[in-house]
Formats: structure tokens, sequence, C-alpha cells
């Protein structure tokens, strides 16, 4: 498999300039590419073929206007093509229901206001890892990295990175093996929230570190003091930086805070469970900015990653599961409570805390599911008076994502539903 391994660049004041010229050829020619296309979409001709646009970026650098395209790497040029070409193809295959997920919008053109910008070079281009543990890039020279790890194999392709702080990284594709580790009896289920970030049904509770909370104060008067600066200066420029850079260390440390947390949770588990919140959604409403701040998805994501690389399995639960008002005891469904609730007791005599109960509840679910890898109806593992209620399946059994209670005539009807069910069993 493939994964990327992130370092940060230290260029020299020279190299930084020279990287500027890379980023901005790199910009040119993508734009070109799109300009060239666009001009044969309005007169109804066919899309240049990816080698006529190699020909015409080749007979560019022989015209005044545009012969410094031919002082940078020529691998640059022809991976902003490649660029250029995987943008439309992936437009294409949206349109025509071919690649799953959101729907992806035609190529824009670049800006170089763009916060992030890249350039890659892959092994054509003879970049290198000297022996003084530098990064050697063509027409640019030795840059110094900061190693925090060896790379596993050999590198097929570099991308350079700068970010909207200015900082400037070097992002290796490597080919590696799974490493697949011992395998465990120990599954949980996890119940994301937003007064404590995750509690897991063995009984560990997460706390969520809120970071962009703790940093708002910061942030708020590097935003004032960015808004009173004069457009176009000097100072203002400064002034982007510094909230640029506030931004950078509040997404840097929920990056690695969510790592940490996937690392532990993955190694201690063998399967793992978890609700499958629509977040898109959850981010439209007046909880925005603590759904953005507690950052779900990363970590779900990176559960996920994780656990593909280490022999783990990850599961989701339907989000319409009611799992913060079934009783994991007896599987009695006691109705939606306040938020302001949380313990509660059921007629069996059994006294839940809310988030434990839930995870509870997702755990049971999720073994169900995973039990029931043809898609048929499982009963919950409970006894008591409903031993009748079976679960619904879930969209990874059935491929059917969908509530059985609504339709695809009311979607904006069933998104309203789908938010305000799970609002009601988040934390404020």
């Amino acid at each position: 498999m493939q994964l990327r391994y992130r370092y940060r660049l230290y260029p020299t004041p020279g190299q930084q300039n020279a990287l500027a010229q890379a980023l901005g050829c790199a910009r040119v020619v993508f734009n070109d590419a799109i300009a060239a296309r666009e001009r044969a979409r309005r007169d109804g001709l066919p899309y240049p073929k990816d080698a006529e646009l190699s020909k015409a970026l080749t007979a560019a650098k022989r015209t005044p206007e545009r012969k410094w395209l031919g002082e940078v790497s020529s691998v640059v040029l022809q991976q902003a093509l490649a660029d250029a070409n995987t943008a439309y193809r992936n437009f294409f295959a949206s349109i025509s229901g071919k690649r799953k997920g959101r729907k992806v919008g035609p190529p824009r053109f670049r800006s170089r206001r763009d916060h992030r910008q890249t350039i890659r070079f892959t092994r054509n281009a003879c970049f290198a890892v000297t022996g003084s543990r530098m990064l050697r890039l063509p027409k640019i020279g030795d840059v110094k990295l900061a190693w925090s790890r060896e790379l596993p194999s050999e590198p097929s392709s570099v991308t350079v990175v700068k970010d909207a702080a200015g900082r400037y990284f070097a992002s290796f594709v490597v080919e590696t093996s799974n490493e697949p580790l011992p395998e465990l009896d120990a599954e949980v289920g996890i119940d994301l929230g937003l007064t404590t970030f995750a509690v897991l049904s063995n009984g560990t509770i997460i706390d969520s570190p809120k970071f962009f909370r703790r940093a708002e104060r910061k942030l708020r008067k590097a935003q004032q003091d960015l808004s009173r600066k004069e457009k176009g200066s000097r100072n203002r420029a400064k002034a982007r930086l510094r909230v640029a850079r506030a931004h950078a260390r509040v997404s840097d440390a929920r990056k690695d805070w969510a790592h940490k947390h996937s690392t532990t949770i993955i190694r201690e588990n063998q399967a793992m469970y978890v609700e499958d919140l629509c977040v898109t959604g959850l981010a439209r409403t007046h909880l925005a900015k603590s759904v953005h701040d507690a950052g779900w998805a990363t970590f779900i994501r990176l559960l996920e990653e994780k656990a593909a690389r280490y022999g783990r399995v990850v599961g989701k639960v339907n989000r319409f599961f009611p799992s913060s008002q079934t009783c994991s005891t007896c599987g009695r469904i006691d109705g939606p409570k306040p938020l302001s609730v949380r313990t509660w007791t059921c007629p069996c005599g059994a006294v839940h805390d809310r988030d434990l109960n839930a995870a509870r509840n997702i755990l049971a679910a999720g073994r169900a599911e995973r039990q029931n890898a043809c898609g048929e109806t499982v009963s919950l593992p409970h006894n008591g008076e409903h031993d009748s209620m079976k679960q619904e399946p879930t969209e990874s059994a059935t491929g059917v994502g969908r509530n059985p209670r609504t339709s695809d005539r009311g979607g904006r009807q069933k998104s309203k539903e789908s938010f305000n069910g799970q609002l009601k069993r988040l934390d404020r």
C-alpha cells in the first residue's frame, strides 16, 4: 500500500525564490491547460488530448512570452498538466455517476493568492536524499529537511507544499506493506460527543480538548489586527501571516491529538464501532463551531486508515439507531430525553450514564451487524419485553443508506429529520 510521509522543509531565502518561481510556473501551465479546454468547449471542438497539451507547452517555452518556463524543472510542468487532466477526469466521472462521494465541480483556475500551493517531482526529476540528509531538488538545490522518522522505502515522488502560514513541507509517497498487529479479543463501541469527545463502552472517557475554543481569544485579536491594516500594504501581509500561523497551530495540535488517541484505540482493540454521523449536516447548525472543533471526521478517518494497515476492524452503526434511548441491559426503548438528563433509570432497575449506555448499545449493534455479513436482519443481544425488535440493515450491509421512513421525494425533509435526530443525542 502507498503511504505519505510528511516532513518540514527549511529552504534558504534563495531557495524560497526558486520554489516560488516553480510554483508560479506550475500554476501558469495548469491555467493554460484549463483555458485550452475551455476554449475547445465553447467552440464545440473535442478536448485537446494530453499529448497535444504537452506539445503546446514545449512550443510555449520557445516564445518570448513564455521562455521563463524553461528555467524550472520540466517534470514540475508535466505534473501540472497531469493534475489538470486528473481534475477533468474526476469531474466527468462525478457527473456520470462513476465516482462515489460528493459531486465534483469543473476545474477552476489557480490563483497566486491560493492559500495552499504545491509542486510535484517524480523519479524522472532525479530528486534525491543526500548523504547529509538534505533533499536535493532539480534547479533548486539541497534543502534542509527536519527528519522526524526514517522512510520505510525508496520514495516514488515528492510533493513540495507551501501552506497559508508560509511553511514548506515535503510529502514523500512510499510503498509499504501492511503490518498486522496481534489479534485481540477486545472490542469497543465509541459514542462521540461535544462535552466529552468520546466515551468508550469499556468505561474509558476521552475529554474534549477544544483546541479552537481555547485559542479563540488570540485568534480574534489577530483577526481584528488584520482587519485594521490597509489592503495591499506590507503590514497587512504580515498580519495575515500571523492569523494563518495561529490557525496552523490549532490545526496541528488537533491532528496530533487525533493521531495519538486513534493509535491507542487501534492497539488496544480488535474491532471498533462508531455511529455513522452526518458531520456535514451537523456543521450547518448552531453547533457548527463546536462540531468543527471536535474533528470527528478526521478522527474516524484515521481509525479507518490505521485499521486497514494494522489488521483491525472499524464498523459504522446506522445513524438512526436510538443508542441514547435504549437500555443496554434489557433493550427497552425509553424514548427521547433532554440533553440535561445525563443519567436515567430504566424500569428494569438499571441506572445508566447517558454516554456510557450509548457506547454499549453501539457496541452491541456493531457486533450484530458484523456477524450479519449477508444483510439479513439480526436481533440485538438483549433480554426483555422488546425481544422482537430488529436492527435495520445499514448501508455497509445492504447498500441502501436511507431511512426506511422517508424517500427521495423529500430529500430536504429527510436531511432535516436526520440532523434533528442527531442533535438530540449530542451534548451542547
